[in-house]
């Protein structure tokens, strides 16, 4: 007897009435001691039953233990996981306990409880991660899933895109408005700031080389083609990407969370016309232009140290600018700008229309648009290295 156990298992329950309690009477008949409860044996008197009848099984040792429920008022699925444990564990410790007296009501909580899975030892079973060759063959399935997903919405852009054209009266420019402000307008302060330090050290570091030859009026032509033909266009558009194509697949996956874009399908409107073509319009309008204001920034960090540290003047610095740059350069490097605006805008966009889930899908939407547009960024921009060199 003294090994008898009681087990008490707790959970959240509705409509369970917080007033009244529970209460016992005791008596005894030639060894059998017959126990009342009365009022609610519920998740708030569970405890009290508990320490009543353990305090009646420290006392006395009876053979038979009759509980009688005639007087209870309440009983919910706490109560009843109380009794079904009280009496199994009376089977394991050699006394006969019997409920009497039980209404239809306990019979039919009391009828819920799966004894067997209650009184089977549970087990916590180690899940095996997947494999190297599981992960190969996962990562290889979702990158195929993600390559025609890309071409799937690519093909849909191009074909919005022209039908844009041919129809310009549909296009929604008050967002492209909108969107060129907070592409192009908003982006200048870090564009101009990241663009100027570049500058300012690339000019820096090449004049540490360059002065050892009695080169530094070099520097100036230098900084102005790398900035021109790569650094430019390149920078420009990681910066894009990571403020603007981020916001574009947050935008348009919490869009799709919130079933808005299901709510435009079922009024008739088009999604990727509706909310990608004026994205992608803005941000292939003012890429040039933040293209050339971050050569510009550039221009004035490495100016201020061509004529600072190196000695040059203004008007010399100007003038070794104007000789290293043409204008096939500048135009290339427009050009650049606004294909890889394309890439921007788009797989943002493409991003956020695949958002599945909460909040947790939009922010990996937005993370994978970012990198996707990282990744994207270099692949042309090494193309276009390797052409330009040919031509």
């Amino acid at each position: 007897m003294k090994n008898f156990k009681f087990f008490l298992y707790c959970g959240i329950h509705h409509n369970v009435p917080k007033e009244g309690s529970a209460f016992y009477s005791k008596t005894e008949e030639n060894g059998n001691t017959v126990i009342s409860l009365s009022g609610n044996i519920s998740l708030f008197t569970i405890e009290e039953i508990l320490l009543s009848l353990r305090e009646i099984l420290k006392e006395e040792q009876p053979k038979k233990i009759t509980i009688d429920l005639s007087k209870v008022e309440y009983l919910d699925t706490s109560g009843a996981l109380l009794l079904v444990r009280v009496e199994e564990e009376a089977k394991h410790s050699g006394f006969t306990l019997e409920y009497i007296n039980m209404d239809q009501k306990i019979k039919a909580m009391m009828g819920l409880i799966d004894r067997d899975v209650l009184m089977t030892p549970q087990t916590a079973t180690e899940k095996r991660g997947p494999g190297f060759i599981e992960r190969v063959g996962e990562e290889t399935v979702s990158l195929i899933k993600n390559i025609r997903e890309v071409v799937s919405f690519g093909g849909e852009l191009i074909y919005e895109t022209l039908y844009s054209f041919f129809h310009i009266k549909k296009i929604r420019w008050g967002d492209v408005i909108l969107y060129m402000k907070k592409v192009g307008v908003d982006g200048l302060p870090i564009i101009g700031l990241i663009s100027f330090l570049l500058g300012l050290i690339l000019a820096f570091m090449s004049s540490l080389q360059l002065k050892q030859f009695g080169a530094n009026i070099y520097v100036p032509s230098l900084l102005s083609i790398a900035m021109v033909r790569e650094l430019g266009p390149i920078m420009t558009a990681i910066l894009v990407t990571g403020r603007s194509g981020s916001a574009f697949a947050a935008e348009i996956g919490t869009m799709k969370v919130n079933e808005e874009i299901d709510a435009l399908i079922t009024m008739g409107f088009n999604p990727v016309r509706f909310l990608a073509i004026p994205k992608v319009f803005a941000t292939v309008i003012v890429m040039p232009f933040l293209t050339l204001f971050s050569d510009i920034s550039a221009f004035l960090g490495g100016m201020l140290i061509g004529v600072a540290i190196l000695d040059l003047t203004i008007y010399t610095y100007i003038q070794q600018t104007i000789k290293a740059i043409d204008v096939f350069n500048i135009l290339i490097s427009l050009f650049k700008s606004m294909v890889l605006a394309i890439l921007i805008a788009g797989i943002g966009c493409q991003r956020g229309f695949t958002v599945t889930g909460g909040a947790q899908g939009v922010g990996n939407a937005t993370t994978s648009a970012v990198v996707a547009g990282l990744f994207l960024i270099i692949i042309v921009d090494s193309i276009f290295a390797i052409v330009l060199n040919y031509i």
